[in-house]
């Protein structure tokens, strides 16, 4: 699995036509599976993302993570993430999982952000065309890959 982690002051997805998730300040995640992420790779990239502390603490230092903050998550799904664009100038998603495997993957993942977090994870729809306002905070952006 592979996220973008972006620290935003706001975000949204819209497909056509319709915001389908919003979130106030919190982190946009762009989430992209791999065929072999199973249920050890989510639980550990789900602690690692509701603990990663990139929130300023009161001396401005990054010290806070979404939790303390009780900010949101946005999580629109994007297996473009896992592309390969090493060779020629057409990438290969063949590091992709495919819909079949990478959509239960995708909803189980936000299934165990909300549960973390304690609070509802709005999302994009898997699948569609989408479009995603951000306010980038910092500019904050970390890229997270499952070590398992």
């Amino acid at each position: 699995m592979r996220l973008v982690i972006q620290r935003v002051r706001e975000a949204s997805v819209t497909v056509d036509n319709r915001i389908t998730g919003q979130i106030g300040p919190g982190l946009l995640v762009l989430a992209g599976c791999a065929p072999t992420d199973d249920e050890a790779a989510l639980a550990w990239m789900v602690r690692k993302l509701v603990n990663l502390r990139i929130f300023s603490d009161e001396n401005g230092q990054m010290n806070l993570s979404v939790r303390d903050i009780n900010g949101q998550v946005l999580v629109v799904s994007q297996f473009t993430l896992l592309a390969d664009a090493r060779k020629g100038n057409r990438p290969s998603y063949i590091g992709a999982a495919p819909p079949a495997v990478a959509e239960p993957l995708y909803e189980r993942f936000v299934a165990l952000v909300a549960q973390e977090l304690g609070q509802p994870v709005p999302t994009g729809i898997f699948g569609a065309d989408m479009q995603v306002r951000l306010l980038n905070d910092g500019p904050v952006t970390i890229v997270l890959d499952s070590p398992l």
